[in-house]
C-alpha cells in the first residue's frame, strides 16, 4: 500500500455500510487495515462483490471466544485506530470497549459509527439511513413541489453524514494522539453528520432565503435554471445556471434572449419559465443538447447512469473509474506526492486470515494455537 496514510494501522470490527466505507477510504489512502469478522479462516482467498471491503485483509475472529478476544486486544497494542459500528454498549459487553483497549494502548483512537450516537433516547433504537436523515431534518427538503420527500439513496446519512465524518474524525484524533499521547472516542452519528450537511440550508433559512416547502427554492428544483429536464429520447440533462453570466449562456444555447423572459430571480415566474424550458429541451436528444453546450459555461450536463459515467470522456481522461475485473470508483481525493491506490480486491469473509495476521506479526505457529483455541470461530 502507498498513500498519505501509509503506516497508519487500523483494526475494523466488521459491520455494514458506513463503517466499511470509512475503512475503504482510509485503506485506499494507504492505511494498513485488518477487517475482523465472522468467516472461514481456511477458505482460499476469492474475490467478493463488495467493493466497500477492498484494499484490506479479512480475518476470521470469534469475538465471543476468549482467545479471539485476547487476539484483538493484542493487535490493539500495535494499532493506531479501532473502528466499530455496533449498537452502543456491545463492545463493552464483549470486553473490547475503550477502557479495555486503552489499558493495552492508551494512544489508540476508538472510532464508533452509529445512527443515533452513543447516548440519548434513541441510541439503542434500530434504524437505517432514511430514519437518521428524517430525524436530522435532511430528508424533509428533498423532493418536488407538492410531493412527499424522496430518499436520496443512502448517500446523505450512511456515507455523507456517517462515513465521511468518521474518517475525518479518526484522522483528526490520530493527529491529536501524536501530540498528546492519548487516544479518544470518536462518536460519529449519522444524525449529527447529516445535520451538519444542512449548514448552508440553515443559513438560508435564518436569512429568510429558504422556505420549508419542497420544490420551491433555489436548489431543490424550484428554479427553472436549477432543474433536470427530459430530452427527446427519454433521457435527461441537468441544468445549474445560477449565476447571471452562466444563465445568459444557458439562454443563448436555448435560442432565447433575456428581453423576452421574466427576470431570472422573479420567483413568481419560475414555474412558467420552467414549462418553456421543458418544452425546448424535449425537442432535442440528450446528445444533441450535450453537443450544443459542450464548450459553454451554461452549466448543462448529461445525466448519466452509473455505468455510462465510466465511459464519459471526462471520467475516462481522469481515470475516475477502474474497470479491470469490476467497475469501481478510484480512490479520492487525489494527492500530488503520495497518491492513494486500490489494494487487494475485496474477498470472502475470513479468507485473508493467514496473510493478514502474518502481516501484523502473528506467525503461522501462533495462528495454529489460536485456531485450536477456537479464536477463529
Amino acid at each position: 500500500m502507498s498513500g498519505p496514510l501509509e503506516g497508519l494501522k487500523v483494526l475494523e470490527l466488521a459491520g455494514i455500510g458506513p463503517g466499511p466505507y470509512a475503512c475503504m477510504l482510509l485503506a485506499d489512502l494507504g492505511a494498513d487495515i485488518l477487517r475482523l469478522e465472522r468467516g472461514d479462516s481456511t477458505r482460499e482467498r476469492d474475490v467478493s462483490w463488495d467493493l466497500l471491503n477492498r484494499s484490506r485483509y479479512s480475518v476470521a475472529v470469534d469475538l465471543k471466544n476468549d482467545a479471539g478476544r485476547e487476539l484483538v486486544l493484542e493487535l490493539c497494542e500495535q494499532a493506531d485506530v479501532l473502528i466499530e459500528g455496533f449498537r452502543p454498549g456491545v463492545t463493552e459487553r464483549l470486553g473490547l470497549g475503550p477502557d479495555e483497549v486503552w489499558r493495552r494502548n492508551p494512544r489508540l483512537v476508538y472510532g464508533r459509527m452509529t445512527g443515533y450516537g452513543q447516548e440519548g433516547p434513541l441510541s439503542q433504537r434500530a434504524g437505517h439511513d432514511i430514519n437518521y436523515i428524517a430525524v436530522s431534518g435532511a430528508l424533509w427538503p428533498v423532493g418536488r413541489e407538492g410531493e412527499r420527500p424522496v430518499p436520496p439513496l443512502n448517500l446523505v446519512g450512511d456515507f455523507g453524514g456517517g462515513s465521511m465524518f468518521l474518517a475525518l474524525g479518526v484522522v483528526a484524533a490520530v493527529l491529536s494522539a501524536k501530540t498528546t499521547g492519548q487516544g479518544q472516542v470518536v462518536d460519529a452519528a449519522m444524525v449529527d453528520g447529516s445535520a451538519s450537511l444542512l449548514s448552508m440550508t440553515h443559513a438560508f433559512l435564518n436569512a429568510g432565503l429558504w422556505k420549508e416547502e419542497r420544490g420551491v427554492n433555489l436548489l431543490d428544483t424550484g428554479a427553472h435554471f436549477y432543474e433536470v429536464y427530459e430530452t427527446k429520447d427519454a433521457k435527461y440533462v441537468a441544468v445549474g445556471a445560477i449565476e447571471a453570466k452562466f444563465y445568459a449562456e444557458l439562454l443563448k444555447g436555448l435560442g432565447l434572449s433575456e428581453q423576452e423572459l421574466p427576470a431570472q430571480m422573479d420567483r413568481s415566474k419560475w414555474s412558467e419559465t420552467k414549462g418553456l424550458f421543458a418544452s425546448l429541451f424535449k425537442a432535442k436528444t440528450r446528445d444533441e443538447w450535450t453537443a450544443i453546450f459542450e464548450d459553454s459555461d451554461a452549466c448543462v450536463t448529461p445525466v448519466l447512469s452509473p455505468s455510462e459515467a465510466a465511459t464519459h470522456p471526462y471520467n475516462a481522461e481522469r481515470d475516475v473509474f477502474r474497470a479491470d475485473g469490476a467497475l469501481q470508483p478510484q480512490p479520492a481525493p487525489r494527492f500530488s506526492k503520495t497518491p492513494g491506490s486500490i489494494g487487494i480486491a475485496p474477498h470472502s469473509a475470513g479468507s485473508g486470515t493467514r496473510e493478514g495476521l502474518v502481516s501484523w506479526g502473528v506467525d503461522v505457529q501462533q495462528q495454529e494455537a489460536l485456531r485450536a483455541a477456537g479464536a477463529f470461530g
